[in-house]
């Protein structure tokens, strides 16, 4: 196999990764919140604050993987 084919399969495991994970972990966070919310509404803006919260650190794995896929097509 040349080098840059496994440049290119490796970029795609990358980035199939780092979105379906992330895709994941948000809608298991989603589905926790609302859960939480429905038995408990008064804690609504307690639980809304930390998903709003770990949805972001959700997404920021997804961005690491879109900068880590860079580098292995660019760089290495």
């Amino acid at each position: 196999m040349e080098i840059e084919a496994v440049r290119l399969w490796a970029t795609v495991g990358v980035i199939a990764v780092g979105t379906i994970a992330p895709a994941i972990a948000i809608a298991i966070i989603g589905s926790t919140a609302l859960k939480a919310i429905g038995r408990n509404p008064e804690a609504a803006s307690k639980v809304q604050t930390a998903m709003i919260l770990a949805i972001a650190f959700a997404e920021a794995i997804a961005i690491y993987a879109l900068v880590v896929s860079l580098i292995v097509k660019f760089v290495a």
